[in-house]
């Protein structure tokens, strides 16, 4: 019989030590793979017509493979917390992001036996098979995490957007609908060259030909410049920080193994998988490392403060 919590390690908690778990990881990214590969390739006519049934049988088995692992993940999830009711657990790890990312993967494909599909459509939803690879990449993951963090910040810049758009696009409309009354008839017809004017520069196809909306037009242009930084600042601030808060996590391992003096192999190799899990670099470890075993306080633990010499850990 198949043990839960077995399951759970090996889907949800390997690690870089864990053969069973990173052999399935690289199992399903290599499926992944192949499945968007696959999609791409479908949509130029002569491969799909020489390699359909080849198209068919990877999207069966590998549908197969996908659902196999989801019910297995909902399965195993009451091991997330033990003790707790199981369907309660299980009904909040279905709606957690990527459990509906693993969701979507596999149900256009069981839709379309009940419901007649445009068969472009059910292949670019099966494209949605390319955000699994998040649960598997770090810097999807630490992405996913500023969006999670600064969910408030960004809101509010969005919201700052709309806000601009409408005003844009009603200045627009009290300006340039006499001059042209097709293209800026209405609010809602204004919309697209506010639009297009706030995130980038215009795309020429409906520009104001008067005095006055010229002039309003390019105030617009001033405002979107800085209102397209405003998220992109958001989100480096929030990759600064998740970056910076991992390098502390990984110094503060550091200084817990180094307060015997040194690192053992066993030491070494908890670190070793940590800083993988974390996504930093062998050469930033070895930074940080650097840096701890220099830092002050290592100082004062090594030496004394009086006369220089090197002092034991008894001595401590």
């Amino acid at each position: 019989m198949i043990n839960r919590a077995t399951v759970y390690r090996v889907l949800e908690k390997s690690n870089h030590t864990d053969r069973a778990g990173r052999a399935v990881d690289i199992f399903l990214i290599i499926l992944i793979t192949v499945n968007v590969i696959c999609v791409v390739l479908e949509t130029v006519h002569w491969i799909y017509a020489r390699f359909q049934l080849v198209f068919e049988i990877i999207d069966m088995l590998s549908v197969a493979a996908f659902t196999v692992e989801y019910v297995l993940r909902v399965w195993s999830s009451v091991e997330r917390e033990p003790g707790q009711p199981a369907l309660s657990q299980r009904l909040r790890y279905m709606v957690s992001p990527l459990a509906l990312i693993d969701l979507l993967a596999i149900v256009p494909f069981y839709i379309s036996y009940f419901v007649v599909f445009d068969l472009r459509f059910l292949r670019v939803m099966r494209l949605l098979r390319i955000f699994k690879l998040t649960r598997y990449s770090t810097a999807m993951t630490m992405l996913l995490d500023v969006f999670r963090q600064e969910a408030s910040a960004f809101f509010a810049g969005f919201f700052i957007l709309v806000v601009l758009l409408i005003l844009a696009a009603s200045g627009a409309y009290l300006v340039e609908q006499e001059a042209q009354p097709v293209k800026f008839g209405s609010i809602p017809d204004a919309m697209w060259w506010a639009v297009a004017t706030l995130t980038t520069v215009g795309y020429g196809d409906v520009t104001p030909i008067t005095p006055l909306g010229k002039l309003f037009g390019a105030c617009v242009t001033i405002i979107g410049i800085g209102m397209a930084a405003l998220p992109a600042g958001i989100l480096a601030s929030g990759l600064a920080d998740q970056l910076r808060r991992k390098r502390e996590a990984l110094s503060q391992q550091y200084r817990r193994a180094l307060e015997d003096g040194t690192i053992d192999a066993a030491e070494h190799a908890a670190l070793e998988a940590f800083r993988k899990d974390l996504g930093l670099s062998r050469a930033l470890a070895d930074e940080i490392l650097h840096s701890v075993q220099d830092g002050p306080h290592r100082s004062r633990a090594r030496h004394c403060p009086h006369c220089g010499k090197a002092l034991s850990r008894a001595s401590d």
